[in-house]
């Protein structure tokens, strides 16, 4: 049983990995927050499946519960910010009121 909560842990691990790529090179602000996010979710599941490997299930259920937590909190954070900014460039704000006043 332990090999499968091995391979379930290598194969969410892979998915962050793509998930990684999108959050680099994503071509929008919103891709990256939402692969940030999910890159957040995989870790919750694979903190699980360490703590089944483990045999310390009570534990890791407190550490990836607060993990999701936090991982939801910045997740609106960033959106929020994001919302208004429309950019991680900084200064692209204000040239973008520039060219809605002309």
């Amino acid at each position: 049983m332990d090999v499968f909560f091995l391979a379930s842990s290598l194969m969410l691990g892979i998915l962050v990995l793509i998930c990684l790529y999108r959050a680099v090179f994503g071509p929008t602000v919103m891709d990256r927050i939402i692969s940030v996010s999910a890159i957040g979710t995989k870790t919750s599941a694979i903190l699980l499946l360490m703590g089944m490997i483990y045999g310390r299930v009570e534990m890791f259920v407190d550490i990836a519960l607060a993990y999701a937590l936090l991982n939801f909190i910045a997740t609106l954070g960033a959106a929020k910010f994001f919302r208004v900014r429309k950019s991680i460039l900084p200064g692209l704000k204000c040239q973008e009121r520039k060219s809605e006043v002309s």
